[in-house]
Formats: C-alpha cells, structure tokens, sequence
C-alpha cells in the first residue's frame, strides 16, 4: 500500500497501486466504504488485469488517516483526488467512481479535465430525490448521529460491509452525508448556517428508523 501527504485533508492518504501496462484507473469509492475493500476482486478480474489500477481511500476511509478538523465535503474530497493523480505523475487515467464516489469523480473531472482521458460512473446522484441514505443520515444532528444512530447501525448490519464501516469514524460519515444531502438540494456548501434536511419518508434500513415529513434542522459544525 502506497501513501501521501494530503495538503487539503492535512492527513496521510493511502491507496493500493496495481502494476500493469494499459491506461491506469483510478477507483473512488462510495459513503461508508473504501477502495481497498471494494476494488481488489474488479481490479483482478481478467478484463482489467493489463490495466494499472488505483484504489484510492478517500480521507476518514479505510486504510487512509482520519482528521477530526477535515470538511468531508464532496469539493474538499475531489481537492485530495486531485492532489493524488498530480503526486502520481499519471499523463492520464480513467476515473471510475461509484455513489458518492460518483459525484467526486464528476468534480475532479470538472476541475481538472487535462488529468482524466475519461469518466466512468454508477449511482452517481445526477438527480435530485435520490440519495437516501446520505439525507437519512444527515437529518440527524452531529450528536444525535454519533450518540444514538452510529452504535445501532453498526451492530444492526450483518453483511461483509460491516468490517469496512468499522474502519470509518462517525463524524467523517455525518459530515460526508451532509455535503451529499446538500449538494442534492442544490447547496454548494456546508458552511455558514443551519440546514433542514428532510428525512425521506417511510425510509427504514438498518438501524434507522424514519417517520415521514420529519425535520431537523442541521447547525453548522
């Protein structure tokens, strides 16, 4: 496993780099996931093995460090990704990512287009109305996610995915889900107010139980 110093994250990010001779890709993972959980079996299987391939994790995921004082945010997550393909001295990549993942690799390619030969995305939230996951976690305050939501979810969900949860802390979920959330309200940024962020109704997975139509206002953190 490879690592870096992040100047936007002030934080040690780290990433597996799979040798091969194809253009290299680059994998961004999801909320609540990392790269070097998701990504070995893709980047192994027959159809990919001649290509290098990254498996990026992102700040507060996985194997990289976990700054208390980061954002979190979509922008501020694409800023490091950036800062990762410039370390790396690629002359080009695919860009692959997946649910947040998604939005992330949309930005990178927006504010670096030289860098990425192209994009490949899935669940990416092109649409407002989506994300429900992300708005149930973010409808939560900080405290109330991290007291009384967080240690139910994470004994409440049974599949492998359990493991890699337990490597995020819960901050870095929330504020993550917040940047997602607002982003698909249309908001750029998660500074400088408070936000309502309605929980979507009759959501329930895991530990969240969600009552329709119910508001919580969000105070900046």
């Amino acid at each position: 496993m490879e690592s870096f110093y992040s100047q936007t994250a002030q934080c040690h990010v780290r990433w597996h780099d799979f040798p091969g001779e194809g253009t290299p890709i680059v994998f961004v993972h999801g909320l609540g996931c990392a790269s070097s959980y998701d990504y070995p079996r893709v980047a192994s299987d027959p159809t990919l093995v001649e290509h290098r391939t990254i498996l990026v994790d992102l700040p507060g995921s996985g194997y990289s460090e976990k700054p208390d004082e980061y954002d979190y945010s979509t922008t501020s997550q694409a800023r490091v990704v950036i800062e990762l393909l410039r370390h790396l001295q690629l002359p080009s990549c695919w860009l692959y990512g997946h649910s947040m993942g998604g939005s992330i690799a949309i930005e990178v390619v927006s504010n670096a287009p030289k860098l990425i030969c192209g994009l490949m995305v899935s669940e990416p939230n092109f649409h407002s109305g989506g994300g429900e996951f992300s708005l149930a976690i973010a409808s939560n305050s900080l405290p109330e996610f991290e007291q009384n939501v967080w240690p139910g979810f994470l004994k409440d969900v049974s599949a492998p995915w359990a493991g890699c949860l337990l490597s995020h802390t819960p901050k870095g979920v929330w504020r993550k889900a917040l940047s997602k959330a607002l982003t698909l309200r249309g908001i750029n940024t998660i500074q400088g107010g408070s936000y309502q962020i309605k929980k979507p109704a009759g959501f329930n997975r895991q530990a969240f139980s969600m009552k329709a139509n119910r508001l919580t206002s969000l105070p900046e953190y």
